[in-house]
């Protein structure tokens, strides 16, 4: 095992401390990684403060991860070292049930394993990206294209897929209208991304702050939910809206939004329920759904796409020593659009 720097909560309250975490031995199949940036996920924030539930403190959180390979063991075939890669929301599942079998490690039936706060293949608590270096299994480490900037490509390692997989699935694309709710970390990439795949996008914010932004990323039309004209006007118009934000919405306004079969998707995950009323989805065949991340494969595609479109998250590049106050400007939603940790100032 090895000792590494790193950033951990030591609990719900306490602001993150710079500390050290133990990483396994380079096994057969493990890739070590050099991480050079990691994103702040509104997940993490959601993490340490124990909104979604029990966690194990202390606790280095991070799924956003880029690097470069230093070490790999015996029998890698995947990665070499000097390569560009990045790991994601996952670093391993049982690779035997139906949908690991299928390309969908992330609803593994036994339970994929979290790159931070899960359970190892060794019984350890997982310690995330807010470190100098991790060691991961070569079956879930990606390549990060060279056209891809290494603090602009660690975002789609949750943001970017995040979006992707429910874009991908629901086939947005020419001749579709697609509304993106909320525009932040999430939010900017499924804009981009929704619009390099051909389809009419439509921002649903707040405000109007930014639309500038939200026109130049790729939407058509950009309108503000506190505007109750806004719903009147865009009533049975979209086939599909990807849900970011992490907070409660007026579930039935929106899915009046949509239009004959048209789908609601919650991407974003508040700690409070989200109470649909039946009748919103009885008048135009409409659904609700949830999508998480994306299988390794379809990460990989993921970013492939974006390096072939032109895609990164815009960034603010942070310090570790800006962790905490980070953490109170995501709150704010005061980042535009994603915080990223130089990883070289944990050294």
């Amino acid at each position: 095992m090895s000792t590494v720097n790193a950033i951990a909560a030591p609990s719900a309250t306490e602001p993150l401390v710079r500390t050290t975490v133990e990483r396994r031995a380079v096994g057969p199949r493990d890739v070590l990684i050099e991480i050079r940036y990691a994103g702040i996920c509104h997940s993490d924030i959601h993490t340490v403060r124990g909104d979604w539930g029990k966690v194990p403190y202390p606790l280095t959180v991070g799924h956003e991860i880029v690097g470069q390979v230093t070490e790999v063991g015996a029998e890698v075939t995947r990665h070499s070292i000097g390569d560009r890669v990045g790991v994601g929301c996952m670093v391993n599942s049982c690779r035997e049930c139906d949908n690991c079998k299928a390309g969908e490690e992330q609803y593994c039936l036994k339970g994929m394993v979290g790159t931070y706060a899960g359970t190892d293949r060794d019984g350890s608590v997982t310690q995330g990206g807010y470190s100098t270096h991790i060691v991961v299994d070569e079956d879930f480490v990606l390549r990060v294209p060279e056209a891809i900037a290494y603090e602009t490509a660690a975002p789609l390692l949750c943001a970017g897929i995040t979006t992707y997989s429910p874009l991908a699935h629901w086939k947005a694309g020419p001749g579709r209208n697609v509304a993106v709710v909320g525009m932040g970390g999430l939010g900017h990439m499924a804009v981009k991304i929704a619009a390099a795949m051909g389809a009419e996008v439509t921002v649903l914010s707040q405000t109007l702050g930014k639309k500038d932004d939200g026109l130049a990323f790729g939407a058509a039309h950009y309108y503000a939910t506190s505007d109750p004209a806004t719903f009147e006007k865009l009533a049975n118009t979209f086939d599909l809206i990807i849900n970011t934000v992490s907070a409660p919405i007026d579930m039935g306004a929106y899915l009046r939004l949509l239009r004959l079969d048209g789908t609601l998707v919650a991407v974003g995950a508040p700690p409070e329920p989200l109470p649909v009323q039946v009748f919103a989805l009885f008048g135009a065949r409409r659904s609700f759904a949830g999508s998480s991340i994306g299988g390794i494969a379809e990460t990989q595609e993921m970013l492939d796409f974006c390096a072939e479109h032109g895609i990164s998250a815009q960034v603010e590049v942070i310090s570790a020593d800006e962790v905490n106050e980070a953490y109170e400007r995501v709150l704010k939603s005061d980042v535009r659009y994603r915080f990223v940790i130089d990883i070289d100032t944990l050294r």
